[in-house]
């Protein structure tokens, strides 16, 4: 599939993982930075300049080229390969998201890429019905063709993936790919490395905190045409990946469940809010039935890996005070900001970056943008 697809260069490759890994810089920054600079080696050099430009000298600290070598060395140690959005192997449909990973670990069959899929994610504590109900959907939809997501947790995680086992399953993991989370799931992230795919886009080694799950979680609805809760607390990380499913334009489905149940009041709340109520897989592939076509690469994402525009100027400082001027608490369309303030749309760009940098603007959805207050 995607034959207009093209490998990075090793020192492309290396550049970027060396932006990915600069202290404060997350993927929506690495994005904004490559559409401004055209390549990661031109971001790196223009960063410093950057960060000075935003109040904040010197907080931007970069790794050295060795350092980043030692990750990738330990990444083929681990049998993952490392891909980025636009090359063979990275999921087409996980590129189509506002934030994807600049770079993404990988151990299995990429080909299981190319196939429809669908999330199912639930609580940790689930019940032996909804484990049960969980399992049989997987199965079920694995048997009509789809490639089941979840994210190797214990409960309706661990049951989905045993059952789609036979069919393809992809694990998205919180921390490095190598390490097993849950422990008691080692045995199963060792199945699915062989007979399906793990993915992450933390480094090799990492043992996963708190604040690694929310990441996680958009890699499991980035992956999949939909996402199917089974049992959830009113809050809970599965109404994190519904939420996050929602953004992406992903559709929601959701089992109902007693109201007396604490697990299942998210679900219930979810169905209020308009998911799709499940009982069965058929009625996740009667829903989805159109989308769950085979995915082809955007050829848009192939644009970062052009040339800066040498001729492309930084804007003054007075644009950046304009800016703050026509923005607010409610997100405003960049579109709308360049037809409001006069410049050209690579000058509001940067200077949008620069507000980022310094923490003055939060990005949104939609690509807008509002004022941090």
């Amino acid at each position: 599939m995607g034959s207009d697809k093209q490998k990075l260069s090793d020192s492309e490759r290396i550049d970027r993982l060396r932006l990915i890994r600069t202290s404060d810089v997350g993927p929506r920054i690495f994005r904004q930075l490559l559409d401004r600079f055209g390549s990661a080696a031109a971001a790196l050099d223009a960063l410093p300049a950057l960060a000075r430009k935003s109040g904040k000298p010197g907080k931007y600290a970069i790794p050295s080229p060795e350092t980043v070598h030692c990750e990738m060395r330990a990444a083929e140690a681990a049998g993952a390969q490392v891909v980025a959005p636009g090359e063979p192997g990275y999921p087409t449909l996980l590129a189509e998201i506002d934030d994807p990973p600049p770079l993404l670990y990988i151990r299995g069959d990429t080909h299981l890429f190319d196939r429809p899929a669908i999330a199912i994610v639930g609580a940790r504590n689930a019940s032996s019905h909804g484990r049960r109900l969980a399992a049989e959907i997987a199965a079920d939809l694995g048997a009509a063709g789809c490639i089941v997501v979840s994210g190797l947790a214990r409960g309706i995680d661990g049951a989905a993936h045993a059952a789609a086992l036979p069919t393809g399953t992809i694990a998205a993991v919180a921390g490095g790919i190598d390490i097993a989370y849950p422990p008691e799931h080692a045995a199963l992230q060792a199945q699915i490395a062989e007979n399906g795919v793990l993915v992450s886009e933390q480094p090799v080694g990492t043992t996963p905190t708190a604040r690694h799950f929310p990441a996680r979680n958009r890699l499991i609805s980035g992956l999949s045409s939909g996402v199917l809760v089974v049992e959830a607390a009113l809050k809970s990380g599965s109404l994190i990946t519904a939420r996050l499913a929602l953004e992406q334009g992903r559709e929601v489905f959701a089992v109902p469940g007693s109201p007396r149940d604490p697990r299942c009041r998210g679900t219930n709340d979810l169905l209020r809010q308009g998911a799709v109520l499940v009982e069965s897989a058929a009625d996740v592939l009667q829903a989805v039935a159109a989308q769950l076509a085979p995915r082809t690469a955007p050829k848009e994402k192939q644009r970062i890996l052009q040339p800066p525009d040498p001729k492309a100027d930084f804007p003054s400082d007075s644009a950046q005070d304009r800016l703050i001027g026509l923005l607010g608490a409610t997100p405003t369309g960049v579109d709308e900001l360049v037809r409001e303030c006069h410049m050209s749309a690579a000058a509001v760009r940067t200077a949008l970056l620069e507000l980022e940098l310094a923490g003055r603007i939060e990005r949104h959805p939609g690509d807008r943008v509002s004022l941090v207050l």
